[in-house]
């Protein structure tokens, strides 16, 4: 009987192991589109598209918390929040061609980002923030943990150039990716709509 027990503890484990080698980490190659536009940074689906006016918010719920992601990058623009689940590609790439100016990452909570993908709750998680200086102005990636997530990771440097559609980070399990950018952008997307990272074209310019 303990035998059986640890048997089939031992193919759980395997099983377990395989998956996540094999599929979570799978890393496909994307064509990414050339032209004058901003592709998604996560594979996912499109939870929300928020207009941000820096000028107007007051220090509160949900815009408040926005503001403080924000508010380095612009006065005026919009977030799109992707929201990835344990089945989808964790690696997050460049959403434009640009420079990072600065990484910035910040302890937190681990709260469920499929139930919270709306709410204040999302931006006490643990993040970490890649602002970039880009032809269109500064555009950032926010990289936000999930209940399950306990490690994000990101694959550029301060003052590093990079293309558009090179790798940008991964992050472990359910998790969200939220890109900003400035109002002078044409959004090409919409909430529940599915993206994939360095392909599907989130804005044009």
């Amino acid at each position: 009987m303990i035998l059986n027990i640890i048997l089939i503890i031992a193919i759980l484990i395997l099983v377990f192991l395989l998956f996540w080698k094999f599929y979570f980490l799978r890393n496909p190659d994307r064509i990414t589109p050339e032209g004058n536009n901003v592709v998604s940074p996560a594979d996912g689906k499109v939870v929300r598209v928020l207009k941000i006016n820096n000028d107007k918010i007051i220090e509160k719920g949900l815009l408040g918390k926005v503001k403080i992601v924000s508010e380095d990058v612009f006065k005026k623009g919009y977030l799109i929040a992707i929201m990835m689940t344990p089945l989808d590609v964790h690696y997050q790439r460049v959403p434009i061609d640009g420079e990072v100016i600065r990484k910035k990452y910040k302890s937190g909570n681990f709260h469920n980002v499929v139930r919270g993908a709306k709410s204040i709750r999302i931006f006490d998680n643990e993040r970490n923030e890649i602002l970039m200086k880009t032809k269109i102005g500064r555009v950032k990636v926010v990289q936000i943990a999930g209940a399950l997530a306990r490690r994000i990771s990101d694959f550029v440097k301060t003052n590093q150039n990079i293309k558009k559609g090179e790798l940008l980070g991964l992050i472990n399990l359910g998790s969200m990716v939220c890109l900003l950018l400035p109002e002078k952008v044409n959004l090409r997307v919409k909430e529940d709509e599915k993206v994939k990272a360095g392909e599907t074209i989130i804005a044009e310019y």
